[in-house]
């Protein structure tokens, strides 16, 4: 599902100025699905994320955490799951063109927390262009980013997984 929302963004036309995401689910979280939408906005991109089906929250005897979940732009466009013990590896390690430390890259988000499966959020970013992520992908990990950890945040393994497509 798309959301569509009218923007005005000078003479060209929606096609040009926007990109979804539809989200593909891993064995580690099957009944995981939903979209996101990008958004050119004058000074930035609006992101708009609709989730249902996420796990509910667990802090694992071996200390690890399932939820809230960290999510992040990823290098390549491709969701393939694999053997499924360790998903999506296809999509690459974090976006960073700029080559920042993790915490500062330019494919960062916030994390998602769930409400009974559920999540739904709103954010803005002026960090990139929705031209400079045509073909890249959007993980949603497991764990919550730490925000600090090189150079990927440990986020934990990949639940779901989508291509950022022109739309």
């Amino acid at each position: 599902m798309k959301i569509m929302l009218p923007v005005l963004y000078g003479s060209r036309s929606p096609s040009e100025i926007r990109a979804f995401v539809q989200f593909h689910s891993s064995p580690l979280a099957p009944d995981l699905k939903g979209m996101m939408n990008f958004i050119q906005m004058p000074y930035g991109v609006e992101v708009i994320v609709q989730l249902e089906g996420l796990p509910e929250f667990e802090k694992k005897p071996d200390g690890t955490q399932v939820g809230p979940h960290g999510f992040h732009i990823h290098e390549k466009g491709v969701c393939e799951v694999g053997d499924g013990e360790k998903p999506f590896e296809t999509a690459g390690g974090h976006w960073n063109p700029d080559e920042q430390p993790h915490g500062n890259h330019t494919g960062d988000f916030p994390v998602i927390f769930s409400n009974s499966g559920r999540a739904r959020m709103i954010f803005f970013t002026d960090r990139f262009e929705v031209k400079d992520i045509l073909g890249k992908s959007v993980i949603i990990h497991q764990s919550p980013d730490d925000f600090k950890s090189q150079p990927s945040g440990s986020a934990g393994l990949r639940m779901a997984c989508g291509v950022i497509e022109q739309g």
